[in-house]
C-alpha cells in the first residue's frame, strides 16, 4: 500500500531563507523529531544527486535511511527519494514554496510512502500517523525556520 500525506503552512520568512534551510538537510533534526542524527553523503552544496543518511526512530525502532536529492530549483522546490531498503520508505518527498503579498512563505511539504516486503502490512499505519502529524510537523518547521 502507498499513500501520500502533506501539509501547508504560511511562514513569516522570505522565501530565500526558508529554501536554503530546507536545503540543507542538516536541519531536519531542528523539526523532525524522528531524525537522531543526519550527514551530508556528498561533496558540494546541496544539488540534483546529493545524498544525506540519517538515522531516525520509528514506532521504537532505529533504522538507517538514506535520501537522494530528484529535483533542486532554488526558492521554489526540491524532491527526494528514498535509497534506502526498509520497510517503509518514502519513494517520493519535496517541498514547494511560494512566495505570499506579505513577503513570507506558503510552504507544502509532502512524502509518498510506500511498504515492501512484510512492510505492506505496516505502511497503513504510518501513513495514518504521518497523516495524523501532517499540520503538526508542518508547525514545525515554521517554528525552527523562523527561530534560525
Amino acid at each position: 500500500m502507498a499513500g501520500q500525506f502533506e501539509a501547508t503552512i504560511d511562514i513569516d520568512r522570505p522565501i530565500e531563507e526558508v529554501f536554503a534551510f530546507l536545503a540543507d538537510g542538516r536541519n531536519d533534526p531542528k523539526f523532525s523529531p524522528r531524525v537522531l542524527h543526519i550527514a551530508k553523503s556528498t561533496e558540494g552544496p546541496t544539488a540534483v544527486g546529493t545524498v544525506y543518511a540519517s538515522t531516525v526512530k520509528d514506532a521504537g525502532l532505529k533504522t538507517k535511511r538514506e535520501f537522494r536529492i530528484t529535483e533542486f530549483e532554488p526558492s521554489a522546490r526540491i524532491r527526494w527519494t528514498e535509497i534506502s531498503k526498509n520497510l517503509v520508505t518514502a519513494g517520493e518527498g519535496g517541498y514547494d514554496l511560494t512566495p505570499t503579498p506579505e513577503g513570507g512563505t506558503r510552504l507544502r511539504v509532502f512524502n509518498v510512502l510506500e511498504g515492501h516486503g512484510l512492510g505492506k502490512l505496516l505502511a497503513g499505519l504510518a501513513l495514518s500517523a504521518a497523516r495524523k502529524d501532517a499540520d503538526a510537523f508542518a508547525q514545525r518547521i515554521k517554528a525552527a525556520v523562523e527561530a534560525s
